[in-house]
């Protein structure tokens, strides 16, 4: 039941974001464009998905556990430091640059062009490197720091 559910929820995620627009990297690329070609209708594509996700957060914490889960995991890290912001940062680059964001890449990769696979490689690629980068920062600390 939980796979199931996963899919379901899978599935309606990508027909969304497709049917948004959100899978359209110009149309993405003209949302950030507020000097140019500024197109605003994927405001109203976050504020929706913002506004869903507070009631269903409202929603499943008044339950006594998660559905498919005993517990509920939450983060516990409050702080804000240089590897989040830095992280958020070029987020946001890559987001700018090639109009796919990781979470509305994946359902367009089955429309089968070159440009989400290539971005999509990039992506791996990048995390690739952000742990190899975090490996050796933590190599170089000396013991006890």
């Amino acid at each position: 039941m939980r796979l199931l559910s996963a899919f379901a929820i899978g599935l309606v995620f990508g027909c969304g974001i497709l049917i948004s627009g959100m899978g359209n990297p110009a149309k993405v690329m003209n949302f950030f464009d507020v000097a140019g070609t500024w197109d605003p209708s994927l405001a109203f594509v976050m504020g929706g998905a913002l506004l869903v996700t507070a009631i269903g957060y409202r929603l499943v914490f008044k339950m006594d556990r998660p559905a498919f889960s005993s517990t509920f995991s939450l983060p516990t890290k409050q702080d804000l430091d240089v590897k989040l912001i830095g992280g958020s940062a070029i987020f946001g680059i890559g987001w700018g640059m090639t109009g796919f964001c990781p979470g509305g890449l994946v359902p367009v990769l089955g429309l089968g062009l070159g440009e989400p696979f290539l971005t999509g490689a990039a992506i791996v690629a990048g995390m690739l490197a952000a742990r190899l980068a975090t490996r050796m920062t933590i190599k170089e600390q000396p013991a006890g720091a």
